[in-house]
This record gives structure tokens, sequence and C-alpha cells, in this order.
């Protein structure tokens, strides 16, 4: 059987060890390749109306066209808000609100408006509620670059004042910004704020299939969290990203400020006890299937693509789990020696699944890759399954809900199977 033939563009060493490991031949990206790790620049061009480039039957890439629906800041919140409208004109018990008004179960992404288009929505809420601080992040950057804190008005106007954006005029889409509120109250770990990073991957959006790493880590702040209006610039106390983090005074080389969540799992089962735990990784499975059900109407669902998402989860200090962001090219960047081998292991693990027995790419298989090929993958959620067992369910209790999953405080506190 021939070698297959990769094509990467990125110099990483997870991706291009994995590569050689498997006795694969490089060949460039114009060549007649098998397997292709894009970057997400070079996946516009592949799929631009205007290059008609067709992809033959043993090609796959790992993007799907327009991954942007869930990985720019701007379109995910408009997805699952528009998701939610849907759900609410079907009847769905999913989309229940408490007496504030707010959703029950699918509450999991901050308060959130698009600048500048919402400037005048964002002014009247701020009014409402005047000593709330707010994140403002650019749509299309990633690394905490461009992101900063404000709680008064006059910093936003400064910032319209600075920007491009002056008066607020149409802007492009690298000057839109998205602006949250922020989370004050984070869970802390030795008075340090961190964030989860989950790798999810995603097989087909229709009929959806998706699997989460185990093997996902914490992002610890260096400096102790203080939510004083006085260090509302410090960024070492309020953005966890390794790429900002590593320019601080205390930041750690050995261990990264990383820690694995099987450490979080441990922490949090010796100090709130294993229900609480269980439960709250529940819920972040929750928050995975139904953000990526946000936008299975409106990804492209070629058949030649799958993706590797970077989760971003921050968890409040009543441990409820919160969607940040979703990244379309979580960094393969090594901070540490444990680093490096974790990420050629999930390398490795998402080749297993995407290629079928045999490593010839094939996108006629039916992409249900044998349980020994899932490596540090475990099934999240798979429409096709989820679909034969509602058969046999009572259709009248959970109308358009996860069959297999109910909201926690609709279901026995134990460690859901997701399967």
């Amino acid at each position: 059987m021939p070698a297959i033939r990769y094509a990467c563009d990125q110099d990483k060493s997870v991706l291009l060890h994995n590569f050689e490991a498997r006795g694969w031949v490089a060949v460039n990206p114009d060549e007649n390749w098998n397997f292709y790790w894009a970057s997400v620049q070079n996946i516009r061009d592949i799929f631009s109306v205007d290059n008609g480039y067709r992809l033959a039957d043993d090609q796959i890439i790992n993007h799907f066209p327009n991954h942007v629906e869930i990985t720019r800041k701007d379109l995910m919140v408009k997805n699952i808000k528009r998701y939610r409208k849907e759900l609410e004109r079907e009847g769905s018990p999913l989309v229940q609100k408490d007496e504030t008004g707010r959703y029950l179960y699918l509450d999991f992404i901050p308060q959130t408006f698009m600048l500048p288009a919402d400037y005048n929505l964002f002014v009247e809420e701020f009014r409402k509620h005047p000593n709330t601080t707010w994140i403002m992040k650019p749509c299309g950057k990633a690394r905490g670059i461009g992101i900063f804190l404000v709680n008064k008005l006059s910093q936003l106007k400064k910032w319209s004042r600075d920007s491009k954006t002056n008066s607020f005029v149409p802007p492009t889409a690298k000057d839109t910004y998205v602006i949250s509120k922020y989370i004050d109250n984070p869970l802390l770990i030795s008075g340090k704020k961190f964030d989860l990073r989950l790798y999810v991957i995603v097989t087909s959006f229709r009929p959806l299939k998706c699997y989460m790493y185990q093997l996902g880590f914490c992002r610890f702040c260096t400096v102790k969290y203080n939510a004083n209006i006085t260090e509302l610039d410090n960024m070492f106390v309020h953005l966890t990203n390794v790429s900002i983090q590593k320019h601080g005074e205390d930041y750690n080389a050995v261990h990264g400020g990383k820690w694995t969540v099987q450490n979080l799992r441990l922490y949090l089962e010796s100090t709130r006890g294993k229900e609480v735990s269980d439960k709250l990784f529940d819920e972040i499975n929750w928050v995975v299937v139904h953000s990526l059900k946000s936008v299975v109407n409106c990804i492209s669902n070629d058949r030649h693509c799958f993706e590797c998402y970077g989760y971003d989860i921050i968890i409040d200090n009543t441990l409820k789990p919160w969607l940040i962001e979703v990244n379309a090219s979580p960094s393969l960047t090594s901070t540490t020696s444990s680093d490096r081998i974790m990420k050629y292991n999930l390398i490795n693990d998402i080749i297993n699944i995407v290629l079928p027995p045999g490593d010839v790419p094939d996108v006629r298989w039916n992409r249900t890759p044998a349980k020994e090929a899932l490596g540090n993958f475990e099934l999240l959620y798979d429409e096709e399954i989820a679909a034969n067992e509602t058969v046999h369910q009572d259709k009248n209790r959970y109308s358009n809900s996860i069959p297999m999953v109910r909201p926690s405080n609709q279901r026995k506190q134990t460690t859901t199977t997701w399967r």
C-alpha cells in the first residue's frame, strides 16, 4: 500500500513527528496530498468559490469551510442567541426561564453586545448596572491581543475616538469588537484565576458527531486575582492566555502555569465532593454540545473535513461553567515537556479517529472509529445514536433536547456516559 502523502503549512513538531512516525510522505499543498493540516488562512483559499478546487475521495483536511460560525467571537454569540430563539419558537423545554428572564439550561455565555453595531443597546444596559465591569475583545484576533476591561462609559468613548471606527461608522470585520459582562466572581485556586482549555473533535455536523479529549488543562494567572478597579489594566490578573502570562515576572517555565483537568477534578472532589465535581463536568459537556448544535444548520458540512476546536471555559465561584470562546486553531506550541507529550498524543489520537482502519483517507467511510482507536478521546455526542435511543423514550418528556443528556437539575447526579 502506498504511503499517505501529507501537506502541512505549520512548522509544529507535534504535527510533523506524528506524520513522520507513520511513514507518511511530505508534499507541498499544491501537490496531490491525502491529508492536509492547514492554517485557517489557507482553508479560505482552498474552499474559495473563485478557486474551484475539488477534493478527491481520498483527501481530508482539518477545517470545515466556514468554521468561523463558531470560532469568531461575534458569530458564536449570534448563533447561540439564534439557536435559543429557534428552540423558543418550537416550544422546547430547554428554553425555560426563571423569574428574572434568565435561561435555566442555556445560559452559558455572558451577556454580550457587538460594537459598534450594538453601541446604543450596550449603553442602555450599562446605565442599568453602572458598577459592572465589561471586557472588550476584537472579533478577529486571538492570544489575548487587543483585549481590555472597562467600567466607565468614558473609557469606551476614548476607545471610539482612538479607533478607526470613529463615530461608530460601519466597520470592517477586523474592526468589530464584542463587549461582554466580565465574570468578576471566578473560582479561584490559591487566590488565582484560571480557565479550562478543552479539545473537542467534530467529524461531522450533520449528523453531529463529536469527541472530548480527556487530557485538557487549566491555565492559571501568575498574579493573585483582585477585582479592585485599580487592577483593571493588569492583564496578569485577568487574562489566562499563556501568550500573555509567560511574560510575567512570576511565570514558572517548568509547569507553565498549567494543571491537568484530572488535577482539577481531584481538587474539586476533595474540597467540594465528587457529586459536585461530576455535576460541573456534566454541565461543561452540556455547554459544548449545545454550542455545536447552535451551528449545525449553518456550517458547511463538507465530508472531507474534520475539526479540532479549542474550547475556553471559565468556572465561577458557584461552579457554573461559562463558554468564553472557541478556537479554530488551538495552539500546538509546547511550553513544557509535559505539554509537548500531551499535544503529541492529542494529534496522534485525532489521526486515529479521522482516518478509517488501514490509514487511507476515504470520505465514504461511516466515520465510526473502533473504541480502541479513540485513545484519550471519549465520544461526547452522536446524533445518530441519540436518534435511535429517542425511539425508546417518552417523546413528550424532552422534546428537542439531547436525548441522552438532561440538564443537570433534571438528572441524577452521576457521571454521564454521553453514549
